[in-house]
């Protein structure tokens, strides 16, 4: 059984011990389903995308451990590539002997059940990269920032002054 996590906000924990995780999101229009990535040992890997899920709003997240059986098909591949569909034993092993992980994914194609749930964890509250993975030292794209996010003016402001638009 191929072991994966999950990441959600605090508030959801009830509803996913009760219930599982819904399949909620959307993955390149195609059917809906859970992301997460395998748990690998690097922490940081395993949590990447927390950092940028707080982005969004939400504040305390936690990580929900599952398992799914090995032979189930799921999509794995980098967040701005087509994804290919593996066994979710062949997504686990791709996603290990990858040199750098950061930006990886794997989409689950059905709901998980709250049978499958191994454990609710807290997350460490500084792990993962924020805009992109490599994004330190690069300047962010102006017109990506949202109206409102913190410090969005000052760097739009900055990318008028390099002419940037």
């Amino acid at each position: 059984m191929a072991l994966f996590t999950h990441l959600t906000a605090e508030k959801n924990i009830r509803s996913v011990r009760r219930a599982g995780i819904r399949a909620r999101s959307r993955g390149d229009d195609g059917p809906a389903g859970v992301y997460c990535l395998p748990i690998v040992p690097s922490y940081q890997f395993t949590h990447q995308w927390g950092r940028e899920l707080r982005r969004g709003g939400r504040r305390t997240m936690v990580a929900v451990d599952f398992r799914i059986p090995d032979g189930e098909q799921v999509l794995v591949g980098h967040y701005r590539r087509e994804p290919v569909r593996l066994s979710a034993a062949e997504a686990v092993a791709l996603v290990a002997a990858h040199e750098d992980p950061r930006g990886g994914e794997v989409f689950v194609l059905r709901p998980i059940a709250a049978g499958e749930i191994h454990r609710v964890r807290a997350v460490n509250r500084v792990t993962g990269w924020r805009y992109m993975p490599n994004a330190h030292g690069v300047f962010p794209c102006p017109c990506c920032l949202a109206r409102g996010e913190y410090g969005g003016a000052i760097l739009r402001r900055k990318a008028e002054a390099r002419g940037y638009h």
